[in-house]
């Protein structure tokens, strides 16, 4: 069993759920922040087996005092936070880079990347103070291997990549880590919802034989990637990205 407990902002989104299922696994306890529904938020934790104890919390990505609020209220209920993933984002079409305006550019940086710093400097002083904890950031393969209409989503989750290079460089002497894990073609979350509307059926299955196990990904695949970075069994890990895209960027 893992120290203290588990802490999943965006945690009703399609990863960030299959993310917490994971991680109730290995961790006591696993908070689920959530944004806007709270009744998703205890669904996800009635869907939690085990011992492991679900809490749903009020995480705001774009209200600093929202995120300490709730970093303290899971810190206050199970003794401590061990691990910090962040799988939260933005919904979002994919626009090519020309038909992004100012607005789409700022309200996807301001919630999943000066998001993911609030949640850092809410967390990391409690993860001194503790002399243990690790952060692991859900980024995305299209930094790795670039399809076209992917700026909005890849450009924030770049910088988010730097962001937890940064920790892992700095932190480290505290006993902290920080890792990344980049989903392929997931269908899960919004994953799923491109596979249904963006492209015909057709396309899509060329698409998968360009994948080298010939199968899109499933939220329990990153679940699990996510799980295990964030677990001792990946102690002497920090500061990588780990690619979960059943080896589409080969």
């Amino acid at each position: 069993m893992t120290r203290n407990a588990a802490f999943v902002v965006g945690a009703t989104g399609g990863l960030g759920a299959a993310a917490v299922t994971a991680l109730a696994r290995d961790w006591p306890g696993v908070a689920i922040g959530y944004r806007s529904s709270k009744a998703k938020a205890e669904a996800v934790a009635t869907g939690i087996s085990g011992t492991c104890e679900g809490l749903p919390v009020h995480c705001d990505l774009s209200d600093t005092t929202s995120i300490k609020s709730a970093v303290l209220q899971a810190q206050a209920h199970f003794g401590g936070i061990g691990t910090m993933v962040f799988a939260s984002g933005v919904a979002i079409a994919q626009p090519f880079v020309s038909k992004i305006d100012e607005s789409q550019w700022r309200e996807v940086l301001e919630i999943e990347l000066i998001g993911l710093t609030r949640v850092v400097a809410a967390t990391l002083p409690l993860f001194r103070a503790q002399k243990h904890g690790n952060f692991v950031i859900v980024v995305s393969v299209a930094n790795y291997c670039f399809p076209p209409g992917d700026a909005l989503s890849s450009v924030p989750k770049a910088a988010m990549e730097a962001v937890g290079r940064a920790i892992a460089k700095e932190e480290g002497k505290f006993g902290i880590r920080a890792n990344m894990v980049a989903p392929g073609i997931i269908d899960a979350g919004l994953g799923s919802h491109f596979l249904e509307t963006l492209y015909s059926p057709d396309i899509w299955e060329n698409q998968k034989k360009s994948v080298a196990l010939r199968r899109f990904g499933s939220g329990e695949d990153i679940g699990d990637a996510i799980a295990f970075l964030a677990s001792d069994r990946a102690r002497y890990i920090t500061g990588q990205t780990l690619i979960v895209d059943g080896g589409f960027s080969l």
